[in-house]
Order: C-alpha cells, then sequence, then structure tokens
C-alpha cells in the first residue's frame, strides 16, 4: 500500500520538525554546556570522557617536545668484516630551545649520522654532544630556531606510586608521537646494561612502547616528565606490557654533565673489588692511594715469604685474608651486595665524604672516606 501525503501531509511534517528543532534550540540556550562550556584553563567538551579530556590535555601539551630520530651507521659483516650501512630510529625529547635532545646510548650509538624531525615536519641534523653507556643515556643537539623548540616539563620520580596513571609519547616503527597510555606497574626495578652496570630505581609500565619508542617520554596525568622509555621485556621485540624507562631523578643528576662535560664523572671510594658473603662486602683489593686506603680501611694481605732451599732462595707469597675489613652500611644505609654498594656511592658527587660503617675483629667501625673521581 502507498501511502501519499499532500500538502498537509508535508505541512504537518514541516511543523513537527521545526518544533523538534525549536525545543534542540531552547535546549541548548539552557544549558550551553551541552556540547561544550568555558571553566577555568579553557572549554571543556562534554563529548569526552574526563579520562578522555586528560589524555587529549596531556598528548597536546607533549608531543611537540616529542622528536623523531633516524641515525646511519655502518657496521662490520661478513667472514671479511666488510663494512655495511646500517639504519636505526628511535625518539628523543627536547630538553631546551639551545636545541639539546635527550635519548638513549643505545639509539645514537656508532651513528656517522644524525637527523632529527621535529614536530612541524622539519628534519635537522644533529651531533652527539655526551653519552653516558652505564645509564643508557645521551644527549645530542641540533640546530633550529627555537620557535619550533618545545622543550619538555621536568617532573619529580622520588613520590611515584604503582597504580598511577602514565603516558608514552614516542615513534614505535617509524610512527611519529605516537601516544600509549597505562599505569606505572612496579618501582625500584634493576635492569642491566651492557657496560656490566645495573640502572636502579627503573620504572616499569604496562604502556605499550615497540621498537622506536626508546628515548620518549615517560609522562604523568599533569604532561610532567617522570621517566624515559629505555628497554621493553620481549621475546618478539613488541609490546608485551612489560616497558621500563629511567627515572628523571637519574636523568636529572646526568644530563647536566653530559651537556657541560660530555660525560659522567661518577664518584668513586677506592675499593677496586670485594667479595660478597651472607655477613656483609668483604674488602679483597684497594686502589693504591685511593680514598679508602687514605682512610684506613684494609683489604687482603699479601705476605711474601722467603726461605733458603739449597743453594737457592725461593720467594713465596699468601693472601692473608683474616684483617680485611667487611663493609655493612654506608652513609647508615645497609648494604648487602655491590650493586647496593655502588648504588649508595653514586648517589653522591666526587668530594663527598660518607661514611663507610666496616666490622673489623669484632668491632663495628664508621670510617670517613672522602669520594674521588672514577678515571
Amino acid at each position: 500500500m502507498t501511502t501519499r501525503f499532500g500538502f498537509w501531509g508535508c505541512l504537518a511534517a514541516a511543523m513537527v520538525v521545526a518544533s523538534v528543532w525549536g525545543l534542540e534550540r531552547q535546549s541548548l540556550a539552557q544549558d550551553p554546556g551541552a556540547v561544550g562550556e568555558t571553566v577555568a584553563g579553557g572549554t571543556v567538551d562534554r563529548r569526552f570522557t574526563p579520562e578522555e579530556q586528560t589524555n587529549i590535555a596531556v598528548y597536546d601539551a607533549v608531543n611537540r617536545s616529542v622528536v623523531n630520530i633516524n641515525t646511519k651507521a655502518t657496521v662490520a659483516t661478513g667472514l671479511f668484516l666488510m663494512e655495511v650501512p646500517s639504519e636505526g630510529a628511535g625518539s628523543g625529547i627536547v630538553l631546551d630551545r639551545q636545541g639539546h635532545v635527550l635519548t638513549n646510548f643505545h639509539v645514537v650509538e656508532g651513528a656517522k649520522e644524525i637527523q632529527v624531525l621535529l614536530y612541524d615536519g622539519s628534519s635537522h641534523a644533529a651531533r652527539v654532544v655526551g653519552v653516558d653507556p652505564a645509564t643508557d643515556v645521551a644527549v645530542i643537539k641540533l640546530d633550529a630556531p627555537e620557535t619550533v623548540l618545545h622543550p619538555v616539563v621536568f617532573g619529580t620520580s622520588g613520590d611515584l606510586r604503582v597504580g598511577q596513571r602514565v603516558f608514552a609519547i614516542g615513534n614505535p616503527f617509524g610512527l611519529e608521537r605516537t601516544l600509549t597510555t597505562g599505569i606505572i606497574s612496579s618501582l625500584n626495578r634493576s635492569l642491566p646494561t651492557r657496560t656490566g652496570r645495573t640502572i636502579k630505581s627503573i620504572i616499569q609500565t604496562d604502556a605499550a612502547i615497540n621498537p622506536g619508542n626508546s628515548g620518549g617520554p615517560l609522562v604523568d596525568s599533569g604532561s610532567r616528565l617522570i621517566g624515559m622509555t629505555t628497554a621493553i621485556a620481549s621475546r618478539t621485540g613488541q609490546s608485551a606490557g612489560v616497558g621500563f624507562a629511567i627515572p628523571v631523578g637519574t636523568l636529572g643528576r646526568i644530563v647536566p654533565q653530559l651537556i657541560a662535560k660530555g660525560k659522567v664523572v661518577r664518584p668513586d671510594a677506592g675499593i677496586s673489588r670485594v667479595y660478597q658473603s651472607d655477613a656483609g662486602l668483604v674488602v679483597a683489593e684497594l686502589a693504591p692511594d685511593g680514598p679508602a686506603e687514605r682512610s684506613g680501611m684494609r683489604g687482603f694481605k699479601i705476605i711474601r715469604e722467603r726461605r733458603r732451599q739449597g743453594p737457592f732462595t725461593v720467594e713465596t707469597s699468601r693472601v692473608d685474608r683474616s684483617g680485611a675489613d667487611l663493609i655493612v652500611a654506608v652513609d647508615g644505609q645497609s648494604v648487602r651486595t655491590a650493586d647496593d654498594f655502588l648504588s649508595a656511592v653514586e648517589s653522591r658527587n666526587p668530594g663527598d665524604q660518607v661514611l663507610i660503617a666496616v666490622l673489623r675483629e669484632g668491632h663495628r667501625l664508621e670510617v670517613p672516606v672522602v669520594l674521588g673521581a672514577e678515571n
């Protein structure tokens, strides 16, 4: 059956539409916040949930501080170790308007050419300013107008909490300034580096981190930098929900030295070798005329003896371990492993005095040691 509206039917339909539009206009007039309303700090768009609004605000505040780093290098390969071109990619964080950019050491390691792509699409050549392989941190510098350099805002990492919402921005698989979200899954993780050292206080997050994210920022809900993404735990090389970031507290100690000196000068206690025991760290060897030896600390003694054997004089030596100091604490902080000791010392500066607590002949002593500089 076909329905014919005719003139009066069309008129009635038009009146219904006009009536509905009038009600909508009246509703919007009474509640302008149905689409958006002006509040302190900007306009809130009611299309988005509060969580989505936070995501958008963080991305808008930080994405221009994130750069795409492309490198070219040569690697030796094959039977005759012929050098062949190699390319790499990663992320970086704009530190200041002078063009300093923070990234991972492994992103720029061995690079012959570095190109940095900024948010506006412009590409700039960069050079390495300083590197610290022990913490996988590097600073590079490019020449670009100040107007296109947007430094990140540093936060703190000493008061982070497990469960806290975090945001990672980087260039996974070359896809520029990609935002992923998650939480802090754990704190104070340890991450070994290729130099044999261990980076302490690492942040673990479930925010998706993939190849190309390395060197990008990890920020909090206030758009403040709390860490730099550095690695993932994955058998496939892609995100498995376990990513790691170097905390901004560590970066804050390292970056100024890299910019000023090109390297990190770490404090040194002058203790060359220790052995771990259930009771503490046994001091095996002290650096000759080093800080620990000058302070009176004791290590193993080498006892040399000579004796006659027929017409010859034979010299022998033996190690006396009985008088070696046993390290149990640094500045009141208990230490049980060599890593504990290094962490306690390296949180200081050359020239600082630390109190190293040792057990010697059944007594606990506090030995003041003025730290030197590591060669």
